[in-house]
């Protein structure tokens, strides 16, 4: 090993224990501070944020990368470190075009933004978040013109979260979903309904935290690499493969919510604790491919969790744990699970309904960096959209514009990648049925985690070493189409609903 990549080795080290840092304060300012200490925290997590920034962009990582891309060094390297010295490169590139003086305010802004955000959603209030959301689109279209000048904006931000996948590509496939979808809804929606009335209970809250143990092992969840906590939205962060964890919700009149969290939030979880061995402390080991991620946690949220099959080894289990149960039978339970019904909010949405939530994102994302639609006119734009492809309108904020926390922080463009993430599944459920058999029996027989195995061999182990596109012709062989997805749904819910 030569002394440049020895140094190099050490300078990651160095960035990854600031990132350590970065992640350690972030997890707890969203599970464990309370109002008062937020100010506090959210001041360190600037000050380290802008310490691995200056980190990621000084003289001495320019050595080293410039040092290790030239072939007589690149060649000598392994196939990790390869890719770390190839990312680095383009992304150092990138970030030394931005001030450190803007990097640092954007930081300090999206945790002002995030408790506002949280605030504004208890009082139901758009007016609280309305200018922090006006500043985080202001800094985010600042941001792109500093790292991808000239570049549209929100190609930028596609490319961000899935890189090589322009508007061009998903317009097209989710107008080919949208064609399929909107027809079959009405079909579902006109058929007899199922009664849930049994679901409108209470459900204990330490009850539901024993269950989501229970799914998260049953699933492949490691917990000897793992740790669960509590938030107001859930989500997942990895600290390293050995340290991921997750977060949950509990509402005590609805266990089903928290139920689909932990497979939802677990099966992001499984795709970090895989990635192999010889990856971890480099950017290869976290995809940060988000449609892929994002296919992850929803291919065993919605093909395995709402998979009758899935929940006939365990539902008697989960029964004794939550004992409003026990009055309802799992055939009554997966008719529910399967609910189709149009609704407010995106996260307690039916699989099928759940691909217009995003689309009307992805619509609104459109309008606010290409048309550039003032923010006080997003609420009446997002219950026009809610109104044309879901025929609801929300009665209150809450349940509309302010329910996700994805614009609070300044996450534009990740939004379409959960629907990018249903479109791989169902090219994903193809296959594996192709090479493995039926799901529904290998599930039945209550061996999911031979599905968690394929799914490590297949994506999880390369954690982000390759691009989406060729994740889907490696393990798929055909190129990105929709129509599985919509065969899916089609075959599914037409014997479910008698269609």
């Amino acid at each position: 090993m030569s002394q440049t990549v020895e140094s190099f080795q050490a300078y990651l080290k160095k960035m990854n224990h600031y990132q350590r840092v970065c992640a350690l304060l972030s997890w707890d300012m969203y599970t464990k501070t309370p109002k008062q200490g937020y100010e506090g925290m959210a001041d360190a997590l600037t000050y380290f944020s802008t310490q691995l920034f200056t980190l990621s962009t000084s003289d001495e990582l320019q050595k080293l990368l410039d040092a290790l891309s030239q072939p007589e060094e690149f060649e000598q390297l392994n196939e990790a470190m390869q890719y770390t010295v190839r990312y680095m490169k383009r992304e150092f590139e990138k970030d030394q075009r931005i001030p450190k003086e803007f990097f640092a305010e954007f930081v300090a802004a999206q945790s002002a933004s995030m408790q506002a955000w949280e605030e504004a959603k208890r009082s139901s209030d758009f007016s609280l978040f309305a200018p922090h959301l006006e500043k985080m689109i202001d800094m985010t279209a600042r941001q792109c013109a500093y790292t991808d000048p000239g570049r549209d904006v929100y190609e930028v931000l596609l490319d961000r979260y899935e890189e090589g996948m322009d508007s061009a590509a998903i317009d097209r496939v989710f107008e080919e979903l949208k064609q399929g979808l909107i027809p079959l809804v009405k079909q579902i929606l006109a058929a007899p309904q199922p009664d849930d009335s049994k679901f409108h209970t209470h459900f204990d809250a330490d009850a539901q935290r024993k269950v989501q143990d229970l799914l998260l092992d049953y699933i492949g969840f490691s917990k000897e690499a793992g740790a669960v906590g509590e938030s107001e939205h859930p989500f997942t962060l990895g600290f390293s493969m050995y340290d991921v964890r997750v977060t949950n919700h509990y509402y005590e009149n609805d266990a089903l919510s928290a139920m689909f969290s932990a497979i939802h939030e677990g099966g992001h979880a499984i795709f970090q604790q895989n990635a192999r061995p010889d990856l971890e402390g480099t950017p290869a080991a976290d995809c940060r491919y988000m449609g892929i991620h994002e296919s992850q946690s929803r291919f065993y949220e919605n093909i395995l969790g709402r998979n009758r099959n899935f929940w006939l080894p365990v539902y008697p289990k989960i029964q004794e744990l939550l004992p409003a149960l026990k009055e309802i039978s799992l055939e009554e339970f997966y008719r529910e699970i399967n609910h189709v019904r149009n609704s407010f909010i995106r996260t307690e949405a039916d699989e099928v309904t759940y691909c217009l939530h995003i689309i009307i994102r992805y619509e609104i994302e459109q309008a606010i960096f290409r048309d550039h639609v003032p923010v006080s006119e997003l609420p009446a734009l997002w219950n026009k959209k809610m109104q044309e492809y879901l025929q609801i309108t929300p009665s209150c904020d809450s349940e509309g514009i302010l329910q996700d926390m994805h614009w609070a922080d300044a996450s534009f463009g990740y939004f379409p990648s959960y629907l990018l993430g249903n479109i791989y599944d169902g090219m994903y459920l193809e296959t594996l049925e192709s090479e493995m058999g039926c799901v529904d029996t290998i599930l039945a027989e209550g061996n999911v985690l031979t599905i968690t195995k394929w799914l490590n061999t297949k994506i999880h182990q390369y954690g982000n070493l390759r691009l989406p596109k060729d994740v889907i012709e490696k393990v798929c062989g055909r190129d990105l189409s929709a129509k599985p997805l919509l065969d899916y749904f089609t075959r599914k819910y037409t014997a479910l609903y008698h269609l």
